[in-house]
């Protein structure tokens, strides 16, 4: 699934593409809003909120998205072949005289009203890459059940908006603790210090396709522990483990160091 920094990025691109200009060509393949025709309508802007894209239409509208575990937004120039994939996998197509975004594989696709948008985005804790962003209440909303695995807590949604299963299993390993701790025995300073480093570690990686928490480059040193199950950790020298962890919804790989990572594991 997609982080908040990738969607960020998405949003970035899309707002490049089709901001301030006027649709010439609006298809929603939805059955709910395969007769809407944007067609002549200017987009306002592209705004990702958490893992959600808002793209504010002209007339009060809003078309939110969400990638999930397979879906994305190609921009295309204008007469530029589209390689997003085959084209019964396509969701929605906005057109202006210069570009064309294809949303391949949107599982969740909706128009609607501005002003509703809540109704789409309200349920959402602060945004790590958004204007909200409140390091003391995505802390407070963490510890609001202390019992619960900290892996299980970042992926929350609800708690703060953004982290996803790379960014969990990564912000466990900077904390020296593993994903299925509870929330309430972390001491408040590396609570408060993970918070702040998910933070800074989203926003340095939303501008680039590659994500890297080590800063380091080179291939295979992007990241820490994760997807490097039985590779040797970089601190202290343990093999790296992977198992499932939930996150309310499904299951998800986790990586983590069983040498360096104090707490209870799978």
């Amino acid at each position: 699934m997609p982080e908040g920094d990738t969607v960020w990025l998405a949003a970035h691109r899309l707002h490049s593409a089709l901001a301030d200009r006027v649709l010439t060509r609006s298809d929603l393949r939805v059955p709910r809003f395969a007769t809407a025709d944007l067609t002549g309508r200017t987009v306002l802007d592209v705004t990702p909120r958490g893992k959600h894209l808002l793209t504010r239409i002209e007339g009060g509208l809003t078309l939110h998205s969400h990638l999930r575990m397979d879906g994305s937004w190609q921009v295309y120039g204008t007469g530029e072949r589209w390689r997003g994939g085959p084209a019964h996998q396509i969701r929605a197509i906005l057109g202006n005289e210069a570009y064309t975004a294809v949303g391949y594989r949107l599982p969740v696709l909706e128009l609607l009203r501005t002003a509703d948008e809540e109704q789409a985005v309200g349920h959402l804790g602060p945004d790590l890459l958004g204007p909200d962003w409140d390091p003391d209440t995505a802390v407070a909303n963490l510890l609001a059940d202390p019992a619960r695995p900290l892996g299980e807590a970042l992926l929350d949604q609800r708690n703060l908006a953004g982290i996803g299963n790379v960014y969990k299993s990564e912000l466990a390993f900077l904390a020296r603790v593993t994903p299925w701790l509870p929330v309430g025995e972390l001491p408040a300073d590396t609570l408060a210090r993970l918070v702040v480093t998910a933070q800074r570690l989203l926003d340095a990686n939303k501008s680039r396709p590659e994500r890297i928490t080590t800063g380091r480059r080179g291939p295979g040193q992007r990241l820490y522990v994760y997807g490097r199950e039985g590779r040797p950790c970089p601190r202290c020298g343990a093999p790296v483990r992977k198992a499932d962890q939930g996150d309310g919804s499904r299951e998800r790989p986790t990586y983590w160091c069983p040498g360096c990572q104090a707490g209870p594991t799978a």
